[in-house]
Formats: structure tokens, C-alpha cells, sequence
């Protein structure tokens, strides 16, 4: 058995086995299908932006992240005419580009700070165009999903040699605390020598905070639902899915 080096590029390749394509990446895909111009923030492996591709989107993708090796990841499907950007929002100027912008797989809440929610919306807002639309999604907290992310439930995925991974979460310092929740993501595979932990930390916004951060940065919410099946948000809603405009 061959022992396996565990690096980020390794995490990187799993990523998209861990989260296959589901309703959310549905629901995007739809916008992006529409926009002529698509800037997506946090775009991880890039699978959103290389699916609309594939599919013929003619427009300006544009895929940003700040984990180099996940764009390694995204660029592998070249040549796929989608520009793969390394940074965050404060990486260049923005100006208007995009009629669309997106932040999809709960990216938005790896914005733990105030400064760091201020400083993306404010750069969304800067990105986009006349009548241009900032689509993203959190979860719910009322939903209180952190309470399922326990050791117990082990997730198993084939890695691309065909060997087998196991992935759990556990909750650290009994749940939410500051609007925040921190936890560990461990991950386990055949041959490797010693399991991986993956410290991790995720901020949970009510809908009312998170309308008073889009305000300040100049955006206005035009919808909110609370499912990927666009219903209301309620307490019992898995997310919070916000389109948001620039305001008047």
C-alpha cells in the first residue's frame, strides 16, 4: 500500500466528489445561463463557470478564488475560455463588468469579520453593471444545521485513484458563539498514514444583519428565499438566499 502525501492540492481533488452537483449549483447555473458577463467569487474548482461553458455561454466568465490550488483544479478542463482569477475582492479594481455576480457553496460565510463582509459587498457592488444583479446564499441560523456536523456521520467518497476517503466534522466549543462556528474537518484515506484535520470557521448571519451589511455597501435586496425551490424564508429554511441589486 502506497502511503499518500497530504496536501492542499489533494484536499483540492477531492472537493468536487465531496460536493457533487446538486439543486444549488441547478439554481445558478439558470442565472448564469441568462447573463451576458458572470463574475463568480469564491469559485472553488470552478465546476459553475465550466458547466455554462460546455453548454455554450458565449459571455465573460470570470471564476475568483484565493486557494491557488483549487483554480489548479479549475484550470485543468483548459482550454475553456473562463478567466480564473487567484485573490479575493481586493485583488483589483472593479468597474462595472458584470451584469451577474455569484458566490455559491456557502462561500460568503468563510467571511468571518465585519471588515471582510464590508469589503466583499462593497467590491460585488463595484463589479456591477447598470441593473446588474449579486446573488448568494447562507445558511439559515435559526435552521441550527451545526448541530447535525458530528463525528458520527462519516461521509465516503472514491478519490480519483479509486481509493476510498472518509470525511467528518465536528463541532468545537458547543456551537454557535459570536455568530460564529467553529469546527474541525477531518479527512481519512486508504494508505494514508495519519487522519487530516482541517481547523475551520463559518459566520451565521440572520436575515436582518445581513441586510443592514448589503445596505451599507449600497445594496438592496429585490428577493430572498429560503430554498432552492424559491420558497420563503422561515424559520425552519435551510438558507437564506439573497439577489441583491445596487441601490439607487
Amino acid at each position: 500500500m502506497v502511503d499518500h502525501v497530504f496536501t492542499d492540492l489533494t484536499l483540492a481533488a477531492l472537493y468536487d466528489r465531496l460536493n457533487p452537483w446538486g439543486p444549488g449549483d441547478e439554481f445558478y447555473l439558470g442565472l448564469v445561463r441568462t447573463a451576458r458577463s458572470v463574475l463568480d467569487i469564491g469559485c472553488g474548482t470552478g465546476q459553475l463557470l465550466r458547466r455554462a461553458r460546455a453548454e455554450g455561454h458565449q459571455g465573460r466568465l470570470m471564476g475568483l478564488d484565493p486557494a491557488a490550488a483549487m483554480l489548479v483544479q479549475a484550470r485543468r478542463a483548459r482550454p475553456d475560455g473562463v478567466e480564473w482569477v487567484l485573490g479575493d475582492m481586493r485583488t483589483r479594481p472593479w468597474n462595472g463588468e458584470f451584469d451577474l455576480v455569484v458566490m455559491t457553496g456557502h462561500a460568503f460565510q468563510e467571511l468571518v469579520g465585519d471588515e471582510e463582509i464590508r469589503q466583499c459587498l462593497r467590491g460585488a457592488r463595484a463589479a456591477l453593471c447598470d441593473g446588474g444583479r449579486f446573488v448568494f446564499e447562507t445558511r439559515n441560523p435559526a435552521a441550527r444545521v451545526w448541530e447535525r456536523w458530528t463525528p458520527d456521520r462519516v461521509y465516503e467518497i472514491t478519490a480519483e485513484d479509486g481509493t476510498s476517503v472518509r470525511v467528518w466534522y465536528e463541532v468545537q466549543g458547543g456551537g454557535l458563539s459570536g455568530g460564529r462556528v467553529r469546527f474541525t474537518e477531518t479527512y481519512d484515506g486508504d494508505g494514508w498514514t495519519a487522519p487530516q484535520e482541517c481547523p475551520g470557521v463559518l459566520r451565521f448571519l440572520d436575515r436582518e444583519s445581513l441586510e443592514g451589511f448589503l445596505a451599507d455597501a449600497g445594496l438592496t435586496v429585490v428577493e430572498q428565499y429560503g430554498d432552492w425551490g424559491r420558497g420563503p424564508v422561515t424559520p425552519a429554511s435551510p438558507e437564506i438566499i439573497t439577489v441583491a441589486e445596487r441601490a439607487a
